[in-house]
């Protein structure tokens, strides 16, 4: 019933939750899934970690529907039954509050904030303390150019750490996997992709978009690219994360 991720993403996957201490026993993860190949192949390895890891958490899944004629994940919720998962469908018309309420920020900067908050919410009201993302490397070094090129400072997405009103954990497994990877084991494995997921970011190209092709130009002519990007994102990816273990350590005392 579930997907077997390759060999190349479970050594990937497994040595980000080692290096970032991701996961913990007794761990309650709310995994979002937006039915994109990222969120469903990550719900599939964690799947794969579960069976196999020697220690003991919980899987449960979140999808935001956003209420917009472009996207419609309710076909997610049969899916999601065949698989047997608590699974937690919240529907809220981001798109109309969007257009009501949306000043200088970008629609997906106010989008990706409701979505968060939603998140937040439905992880304290089911008792999750863990919130699972499936940005990937790719999605990390176009963050990084973006903070680079346009906001004058390095910073990138971070790999572990605790939200500001530190009762929620965010992990992002695939920090070390790219979107070929996923693209790939999304494909073999026929999982049920909902295509152009994102209600606006297909309507034009976006920023992110052209770092995507920055980076493609610069991997054509340098293989070694993302290698490198990895290595200079790292310290970036791991900020907070000291305090994070430390604070984790006083809460078991």
């Amino acid at each position: 019933m579930f997907a077997k991720p390759s060999k190349k993403i479970r050594r990937q996957t497994g040595k980000a939750l080692s290096d970032f201490h991701m996961i913990r026993p007794q761990d309650r993860i709310l995994v979002a899934v937006s039915g994109g190949k990222d969120s469903l192949s990550l719900l599939h390895t964690l799947m794969h970690f579960k069976r196999h890891a020697p220690i003991d958490f919980e899987i449960s899944v979140i999808t935001i529907n956003p209420q917009s004629d472009d996207f419609d994940p309710s076909p997610l919720k049969g899916y999601m039954q065949q698989l047997g998962l608590t699974y937690h469908f919240v529907s809220e018309p981001i798109v109309k509050l969007a257009n009501q309420h949306m000043k200088k920020d970008s629609f997906c900067a106010f989008c990706s904030r409701m979505r968060r908050g939603l998140m937040y919410k439905t992880a304290r009201e089911g008792n999750y303390n863990v919130i699972a993302l499936g940005q990937h490397l790719d999605d990390l070094a176009e963050s990084f150019l973006m903070s680079a090129l346009h906001g004058g400072h390095l910073k990138t997405m971070k790999a572990h750490y605790v939200i500001d009103e530190g009762d929620l954990r965010v992990i992002r497994p695939f920090v070390y996997v790219r979107e070929r990877e996923l693209r790939e084991f999304a494909d073999s494995s026929n999982l049920p992709v909902i295509e152009d997921n994102c209600p606006a970011c297909f309507a034009k190209p976006t920023q992110r978009f052209k770092m995507k092709q920055i980076l493609a130009t610069q991997e054509a002519e340098y293989s070694n690219t993302f290698k490198s990007l990895l290595s200079t994102m790292k310290p970036l990816m791991a900020i907070g994360l000291e305090q994070t273990l430390n604070d984790q350590q006083l809460a078991s005392r």
